[in-house]
C-alpha cells in the first residue's frame, strides 16, 4: 500500500481528514505519515510536539501503520 492508496482507503471507511496528516507537519491532535530523508516516519502530533509511532524503511510498512492506528 502507498499514499494515494491509504488515502483512499481512509476517505471509503470515512474516517475524519482532521485525525490524519499524509503530508507531515504539525498539526493538533493528529496522526501523521512523513517522508523523511531515511524514510518513513509515523506520529502524533499535538500542540506542536510529535510523539513517534515508529520509523519506517519503506511507504508500505509505514502505511500499514498508520491504517492500523486510525482504522
Amino acid at each position: 500500500m502507498n499514499k494515494q492508496e491509504l488515502e483512499e482507503v481512509l476517505l471509503s471507511n470515512r474516517v475524519p481528514k482532521d485525525l490524519y496528516s499524509l503530508s507531515g507537519g504539525l498539526p493538533n491532535e493528529t496522526y501523521c505519515l512523513e517522508k523523511e530523508k531515511n524514510g518513513w516516519h509515523v506520529y502524533y502530533s499535538e500542540r506542536g510536539i510529535k510523539s513517534s509511532i515508529g520509523y519506517f524503511e519503506n511507504e508500505e510498512f509505514a502505511c500499514e501503520c498508520l491504517l492500523k492506528i486510525i482504522n
